[in-house]
């Protein structure tokens, strides 16, 4: 469509004015959504359908949404003077706002990462062989789908069928062999590195919401002190800040999200002192007061190393001024991508037919929503809201920063969704119902991602909570069980 732009420059990084080129916008729409594999994995019907049918093509689709952008931007009056341009930023901001607030959003995550992924490049906090675009490298993804082809459930249909023939117990053995296998790579890199002479004194281990952190490190140690190592276990939830600090929003919900909402500097000058040897007055904080209660006396013995289990274990601030070779990375995420249904697009040039892969978050979601039910006393719903919080948080400190790991771990396994089931189905279900959401139609991210996960759980065959309890099914040391309970490993977290 045309538009009226009366955007003339664009002011850069380095604050010099180069004239305004809506091409590039589209370029970049284009690139995020390339990286999905198209807008198709966007597509929904009265959301976004008559975006669709208005673009027609991937390209048209681009070119629709970046004269949206433009709109915006010419509804700030101070953009219309020539000395106060919008900066580059503020573009990039725009794009964000336009994605999600016309539906977008897996396109809108994958052009947050790569933003923020060039953001850490530049800032020297990642090289280039580092950087990950959109988080989810092509070949990475290709080694996941060729294992779960191998076993039979590279589709839901696939993974439904292993569940009605009672075929699911090989396929949780094969699964939870994987992961212990890569726990044990994880333990010999990290060997090796002591036997090359590293001094490594700190091990971070970081990852997305709900991926697995806890239960990894917790397997890691056992098999590090069985080296001869021996550990100092810093809970950082201790550096909070003050709940009157962490200012809530229209529907009184509070960003905890976000590194800044921890005391970095505070942070950053014990691990300092610690790694000198110097003992520390660890801040002990109450979530039931929402305050710091009093301190603790910690001290680091010669021989011990810092284990740092930490959403944003690998955001720059955290650990400026540490030399990188005394620390060892461990990144947790949790993918498994299954094949859903085929759909259609009528409403593109071609009736293109495809099939969109389930998205990782919505079951890291459904993880959380179980865990905070059983533990943090907070309800689905409630979890399905602040989930905004979450994501944008990863996409900015944790996804991006994937690539100065050491080693990476996969806590997503096949048999999620089964396991997961039985919680959201029933008189007894944890889903929240749509009355409950109704109140908060203006929630768009909300929204989505409620129906494509109740579309999601309606197309999975599910366990019974009698095979869900069943330890000989699903061990007790196994990572879901950190969320459904029957944990057989300590989880600090949820005690």
């Amino acid at each position: 469509m045309a538009v009226v732009n009366k955007i003339g420059k664009v002011m850069k990084r380095n604050h010099a004015l180069v004239s305004f080129d809506q091409g590039r916008i589209v370029r970049a729409i284009r690139r995020a959504a390339d990286s999905i594999g198209g807008f198709e994995q966007d597509y929904l019907e009265g959301i976004n359908d008559r975006i669709f049918a208005a673009g027609k093509t991937d390209e048209g689709i681009a070119e629709f949404l970046s004269d949206l952008v433009v709109i915006c931007l010419n509804a700030k009056p101070e953009h219309l003077v020539a000395n106060f341009p919008p900066t580059v930023e503020e573009i990039q901001d725009v794009v964000l706002h336009v994605l999600q607030s016309t539906g977008f959003t897996v396109t809108a995550d994958a052009y947050t990462c790569y933003r923020w992924g060039r953001h850490w490049v530049r800032e020297g906090a990642i090289t280039q062989e580092q950087f990950v675009g959109g988080g989810y490298p092509k070949e990475h993804m290709e080694k996941l789908l060729a294992w779960n082809r191998a076993h039979g459930c590279d589709t839901i249909e696939g993974l439904n069928e292993i569940i009605r023939e009672g075929r699911l117990k090989p396929l949780v053995e094969a699964a939870i062999a994987e992961y212990e296998a890569s726990l044990d790579e994880a333990a010999r890199k990290l060997i090796r590195r002591l036997d090359a002479g590293d001094e490594l004194q700190m091990i971070w281990i970081s990852g997305p919401s709900s991926s697995g952190k806890t239960t990894s490190t917790v397997k890691l140690a056992e098999r590090l002190e069985r080296w001869g190592l021996r550990f100092l276990m810093l809970n950082l939830d201790d550096y909070f800040w003050p709940l009157i600090e962490h200012p809530t929003d229209w529907i009184n919900d509070r960003n905890y999200e976000t590194p800044e909402a921890m005391d970095i500097q505070l942070l950053n000058r014990h691990l300092k002192e610690l790694l000198e040897g110097r003992p520390v007055e660890k801040p002990v904080y109450s979530f039931k007061e929402g305050r710091r209660i009093g301190t603790k006396p910690v001290k680091r013995a010669p021989d011990q190393i810092m284990i740092l289990d930490c959403l944003h274990g690998f955001y720059p601030p955290l650990t400026e001024g540490i030399d990188p070779k005394v620390m060892f990375r461990l990144y947790v995420e949790a993918m498994n991508p299954l094949y859903e249904r085929e759909f259609m697009l009528p409403l593109l040039e071609g009736d293109r037919t495809g099939r969109r892969l389930t998205r990782f978050a919505d079951v890291r979601l459904l993880r959380r929503m179980v865990r905070d039910a059983r533990h943090r006393n907070h309800t689905p719903l409630a979890t399905l809201l602040h989930w905004h919080y979450v994501r944008a948080g990863e996409l900015f400190s944790i996804i991006p920063l994937k690539g100065l790991a050491d080693h990476i771990i996969n806590g997503g396994m096949p048999f999620d969704l089964p396991v997961l089931k039985p919680f959201f189905s029933g008189p007894e279900s944890l889903w929240p119902k749509r009355e409950d959401l109704e109140q908060y139609a203006s929630f768009l991210d909300a929204r989505i991602r409620y129906e494509r996960i109740r579309k999601l759980l309606d197309s999975v065959e599910g366990l019974t909570f009698e095979q869900v309890n069943d330890l000989a099914l699903i061990p007790g040391d196994a990572l879901v069980r950190e969320f459904i309970g029957g944990s057989t490993i300590e989880i600090p977290h949820n005690e």
